[in-house]
């Protein structure tokens, strides 16, 4: 979220959402010129594309592909640098004309000079194709602790997978002995109340906040978070996972909202996987797929093969030990009142891990 004192100093108006079920179409009504939300939010925007192309004739998909393939090739030259020749501009509102504007006005976003996501990682692919439609998206960083953001994507060099570079107002570096990211500045608070302990913990001696997140930095300042340190798993075999980086890549996925990599002390990678309610149900529709509810939608052999399909395109990416074995779907229609949700709408890991711990097992059995 914005720091109340943005839209109070620029003057902006703020819109906010009624409640999670209506995200899209409250964003087409208000047409935002700027637009902050979690992954979440970006990812169910990009399956919706997805599905309704699924749905489009043979040559609007060819229009869409023709467009999205030039936008693609403008992003690229964009985050090189590179300068973007007259004649490849010329396609680009072409492309524009033919394909992009629509698929912007059905997110709501033809109006947004730019895009910001934060709260959790979100794939660089994703932040790639907004770009593609002639969106920036910029990525920014920070907890409740630092008063918001502590490091934001400079808007002239767009780094899809990093975090920006550190905001003015605050030192962020990486701790060389464990690589954990740390915050030191006037935006850093005083400590919990009455709990002078866990202050402790958090603000060492020198004024850094330990924030919990492991990451890197480059020669050019800028962040890159590769997953909370509680979070990292260390397999059976000795092999470090860092599983936001499969998952991220799950949910790339217009069928999978969320996903759960499991691992540790664990021969192999497991995962706990979310669908997608809307996009599966179509799925099964379109493929007469019969089902009563969301428990027996899961467990249809068609859409656990669907779900075994974009486990397979995720896998083909990554290294043989780093890999998903086996993967089961969960039963449960979970939605914000759940306390297997984040309030940005992300599961629980340690909770998921408890409370479907018996679910967990069964991938283990030989």
């Amino acid at each position: 979220m914005l720091p109340a004192a943005v839209p109070r100093g620029t003057g902006a108006k703020l819109n906010f959402v009624e409640n999670p079920d209506t995200v899209p179409e409250n964003v087409r009504e208000i047409a935002p010129t700027v637009f902050t939300a979690v992954p979440r939010v970006w990812e169910k925007f990009y399956s919706a594309v997805t599905i309704a192309l699924s749905e489009a004739g043979a040559a609007q998909q060819a229009v869409y592909r023709w467009a999205i393939g030039v936008g693609h090739d403008v992003a690229r030259r964009v985050l090189k640098r590179e300068h973007v020749p007259a004649w490849l501009k010329a396609k680009f509102h072409v492309a524009r004309w033919l394909a992009l504007d629509n698929v912007r006005k059905l997110i709501g976003i033809h109006r947004a000079r730019f895009l910001v996501t934060g709260a959790a990682p979100i794939a660089p692919d994703l932040i790639h194709w907004y770009l593609a439609l002639g969106v920036p998206m910029y990525e920014v960083w920070g907890q409740t602790e630092s008063s918001g953001a502590s490091t934001a994507m400079p808007a002239l060099r767009i780094r899809p997978g990093s975090i920006g570079t550190a905001c003015p107002y605050n030192e962020v570096k990486v701790d060389p002995a464990n690589g954990e990211l740390l915050i030191r500045g006037p935006n850093v608070f005083m400590g919990y109340l009455n709990q002078p302990q866990k202050t402790a913990e958090t603000i060492d001696a020198d004024g850094w906040l330990h924030t919990g997140d492991v990451g890197t930095v480059d020669d050019e300042g800028f962040f890159r978070i590769t997953d909370r340190m509680k979070d990292i798993i260390i397999t059976a075999g000795g092999k470090n996972i860092t599983p936001s980086e499969l998952e991220n890549e799950l949910k790339f996925s217009p069928f999978i909202t969320d996903a759960v990599v499991i691992g540790d002390k664990r021969p192999y990678l497991t995962v706990l996987i979310m669908i997608d309610q809307e996009n599966v149900e179509k799925f099964a529709q379109d493929h007469d797929v019969p089902f009563s509810n969301y428990a027996s939608l899961t467990r249809a052999k068609e859409v656990q093969g669907l779900i075994e399909g974009e486990v397979a395109k995720v896998n083909a990416k990554f290294a043989r030990v780093e890999q998903i074995k086996r993967f089961r779907l969960l039963e449960t229609q979970l939605s914000a009142e759940d306390e297997e949700l984040t309030p940005t709408m992300k599961l629980k890991r340690s909770l998921v891990q408890k409370k479907y711990a018996a679910l967990i097992d069964t991938m283990y059995i030989a």
